[in-house]
């Protein structure tokens, strides 16, 4: 039984846990006032946090408010935790929680108060929803100003209050869209604090929508990148972090024919521009290495930047990639 001074928004495993495969795109397309916003997206994600990103206009509000059932698909459909979004209804929504972009507060209302009324609107009971709502007021740092009203609060305590909204009924899958959004440093590296915190409790899987990269790459393990309404990349994050490849961008002299001919040998992707060569090599393979294949071969090397793959990298990868005919990345990631 939660009680008002309790640390832990989400006390006890759910009574079913979230799908490995909860989020599943099935030709989902969607058009808004007859002019076509999403295109057949297709994808799987099983992230435990799947960050959403894309430039403005790529569609990510409009698949969020898809699958939250504020629009009706035009052909395909989506499936949450199991359940086809074209038919379901409170059972699945009394699992999701949404944490609005914008504010959507009720004027004259406490913290307490509203986050209490948004947990009943979620099918808990009355006297649930009360101790449900000082817990997690006090789990989201909230709890000292929890009868204040929240159009009082600063930006950064109204968005913490739209997070304690969103957990407060204890759901399997949590929209967040742009959680950060005009936070302070100290107010942002909480937030991230307490989204990773969600995370890492397996018992609610993330969708975290942002313009930030950095937010994305700290809290989430998989990535699907929208451009122009279209699948651009689904990108596996925790993969990526295990290759640990690293990025080489070098000018070299000498035999660099007979050096480029050798790190192919080993495996290295290379792209040259006559002397200028950009390798992508595995973590085992380091920069020593690197120096000494040079010698072997009769090649200098002249300047040499180093750098892990990032986020970055593979967003502007998936803005450069070729779409095919259906409109999605040839093979829906970003290598």
């Amino acid at each position: 039984m939660l009680s008002a001074s309790s640390t832990a928004v989400i006390p006890s495993p759910p009574a079913r846990l979230p799908d490995p495969s909860a989020i599943v795109l099935d030709g989902l397309s969607v058009r808004l006032g007859g002019r076509p916003i999403l295109h057949g997206l297709t994808a799987t994600l099983r992230g435990r946090a799947i960050g959403l990103l894309g430039p403005n206009g790529a569609g990510k509000s409009t698949l969020i408010q898809t699958l939250l059932g504020f629009h009706r698909p035009a052909s395909g459909t989506a499936c949450l935790l199991g359940e086809d979004i074209r038919h379901a209804g409170p059972d699945l929504r009394d699992r999701i929680g949404y944490m609005p972009e914008n504010e959507a507060f009720i004027p004259g209302m406490s913290a307490v108060r509203f986050v209490r009324y948004m947990g009943e609107l979620s099918g808990l009971p009355r006297a649930v929803a009360i101790e449900r709502a000082h817990a997690t007021l006090y789990y989201v740092g909230l709890g000292e100003a929890r009868y204040r009203e929240v159009q009082t609060f600063s930006l950064g305590m109204k968005q913490t209050a739209k997070l304690a909204q969103a957990l407060v009924h204890s759901p399997q899958l949590i929209f967040l869209d742009e959680p950060t959004n005009g936070l302070d440093p100290r107010a942002r590296g909480r937030m991230l604090d307490l989204i990773g915190e969600i995370r890492d409790s397996g018992s609610a899987q993330v969708v975290l929508s942002s313009h930030l990269l950095r937010d994305v790459e700290q809290c989430c393990d998989e990535v699907l990148i929208l451009r122009e309404g279209r699948i651009a990349a689904v990108c596996d994050l925790a993969a990526e972090r295990r290759d640990d490849r690293s990025f080489l961008d070098l000018d070299a002299v000498g035999a660099v024919d007979a050096f480029a001919a050798a790190l192919g040998r080993r495996g290295i992707d290379i792209d040259r521009q006559g002397n200028r060569l950009k390798l992508v090599v595995p973590d085992r393979f380091g920069v020593r290495d690197l120096y000494a294949l040079a010698a072997e071969t009769g090649a200098h090397i002249q300047r040499l930047s180093y750098r892990h793959d990032s986020l970055e990298d593979i967003f502007l990868r998936a803005m450069d990639a070729d779409l095919d005919p259906a409109g999605n990345a040839s093979d829906g990631k970003v290598q």
